[in-house]
């Protein structure tokens, strides 16, 4: 566990989140009194990647929808 001030971890957060990643906790500290705590993420919760037509067949698009919109679609926009 390190201990650092909230100045010293702004100056070189990106050397202490390396720290981290590789399972190390932070404690921050103003004034020497600690006021915060960053630990890695549990590896489970890393995004998993989306798989593409999940949704595939739960729809449906009438051939209508395609039809060029008329007036009467939208009264009084002016079209």
């Amino acid at each position: 566990m390190t201990k650092l001030n909230i100045h010293e971890a702004k100056t070189h957060l990106s050397k202490y989140l390396i720290k981290v990643q590789e399972g190390e906790t932070i404690i921050l500290c103003k004034n020497g009194v600690p006021v915060a705590q960053i630990t890695p993420l549990p590896k489970k919760m890393k995004p998993k990647r989306r798989v593409f037509g999940l949704a595939r067949g739960m729809g449906k698009v009438s051939d209508s929808f395609f039809d060029p919109l008329t007036d009467d679609d939208f009264p009084g926009a002016g079209l």
